[in-house]
């Protein structure tokens, strides 16, 4: 399967390197709002869709606190469906969507492509439907969201000692890495030699791969604030550490807002 990476938005909260381990001093850091595009048999299918169309049109979509704590960039420029049609693809090509979780950075895109089929873990849309404090309200917007989505619960086929959810199309995988929010997944694709998986917001940073807590202060922070379970969150973290050092060679792992992405020949930008 062809994998492509594209970034649809930014967040620019300041602290410079403070968030992202490279901006000089303490202005606007850069964090990626990172998505995959597959060539799949069934039609192109995205990875979460990042910030889209209605997000720059009407910023009200993104909670206010979220909209000057992380300041995202709401350039239509950057949603995915622009991208798309700017790398000479159809985006009615887009057949399905499959989500690593129901965040206002990873689903503003949602309302770009209706006639997708939206896939996403059971436990992750009663979470967002639930709307159960403050958080919850600010952190799942229902105004990203669309009426009817594809909500798997289903346990599929173990994936190098890891449990899936079944209900994707062939060849994608719903890896369970709760702890960010409820219902958190990675998303495995198969691709034409190994796999990747986009682990979403399991870890922050890629250097957490190679040990805990290898992140700059405010990236920790920040996923401390966000998750839902601690412990979970923190098993999650292990497991992908465990999967890189048993499995590294044969599965690439990216994750959403590191601004470099894994360098491997699994992935090209769209």
């Amino acid at each position: 399967m062809d994998i492509r990476a594209l970034d649809a938005g930014f967040m620019r909260p300041y602290g410079g390197r403070l968030w992202d381990g490279d901006t000089p001093g303490l202005g606007p850091a850069r964090l990626a709002c990172r998505c995959l595009l597959l060539d799949h048999p069934d039609g192109l299918v995205l990875v979460d869709t990042g910030f889209g169309l209605a997000d720059a049109a009407d910023p009200s979509r993104i909670a206010l606190a979220f909209r000057l704590s992380d300041r995202p960039t709401l350039d239509p420029a950057f949603a995915a469906i622009t991208q798309i049609r700017a790398a000479g693809l159809d985006p009615q090509r887009v057949r399905h969507v499959v989500m690593t979780h129901l965040d206002f950075d990873h689903a503003g895109g949602l309302s770009d492509f209706p006639w997708a089929q939206v896939h996403v873990p059971a436990t992750e849309a009663r979470a967002a439907r639930a709307q159960d404090g403050v958080k919850a309200r600010q952190r799942w917007r229902p105004q990203q969201l669309p009426a009817t989505m594809a909500e798997h619960d289903a346990p599929g086929p173990d994936w190098f000692g890891l449990p899936t959810l079944a209900g994707p199309p062939e060849g994608i995988l719903l890896v369970p890495l709760p702890g960010h929010t409820p219902g958190h997944c990675g998303v495995a694709v198969r691709a034409a030699e190994g796999w990747v998986l986009h682990a979403g917001d399991a870890v922050f940073m890629h250097a957490e791969l190679e040990a805990e807590g290898r992140a700059p202060p405010l990236a920790l922070a920040y996923e401390a604030m966000m998750q839902s379970d601690g412990a979970q969150r923190h098993a999650s973290a292990r497991r992908l550490r465990e999967l890189k050092a048993a499995h590294g060679a044969e599965v690439t792992i990216l994750c959403t807002h590191d601004p470099r992405r894994p360098d491997s020949p699994r992935l090209r930008d769209l």
